[in-house]
């Protein structure tokens, strides 16, 4: 059983890239360390279709949308194998990839504690100006989260 339990937000920037990098450079040689990769994509609707020409156009949308869902499942297991070819065991690394069903924030820290991390790898990007209205996902993760170690990668 691993000593050292970290999860790792990804949602596919150069950001989350630095984060990767970061776990490689910092744990990629040490055996009782799991990561788990963690994306929460929001859910395709289920809607009734029947055989109006409207339902037609909104089935072709509702099926570029589950594309897109497998292209990122598929993106989180490319990202994996990064982990894996720079020094981690295929069985040292997981991804989680889950309908979202609340802010991205509470989803990091519902998983964290539920499934008992130990850390939290997080990027943060300094200046956007959307965090003023939507509050920031590290700001919020870091005030959450009690006796879980909360690393922020800039």
């Amino acid at each position: 059983m691993a000593n050292q339990k970290i999860l790792v937000p990804y949602n596919f920037t150069t950001h989350d890239d630095k984060g990767l990098d970061f776990v490689i450079r910092t744990f990629a040689y040490l055996k009782n360390v799991e990561i788990a990769l963690f994306n929460a994509y929001t859910p395709v609707p289920e809607v009734d279709m029947n055989e109006s020409p409207v339902m037609e156009k909104l089935k072709s949308n509702l099926h570029l949308l589950a594309q897109r869902k497998k292209e990122k499942q598929d993106d989180l297991e490319i990202a994996k194998q990064h982990l894996i070819n720079n020094g981690f065991s295929k069985h040292q690394v997981s991804c989680i990839f889950q309908p979202r069903k609340k802010d991205i924030a509470s989803e990091i820290i519902a998983l964290a504690e539920s499934r008992k991390f130990n850390m939290v790898i997080l990027n943060h990007k300094h200046g956007k100006l959307s965090h003023f209205f939507t509050g920031n996902v590290f700001i919020k993760v870091v005030n959450a989260l009690k006796d879980i170690t909360v690393c922020v990668v800039s």
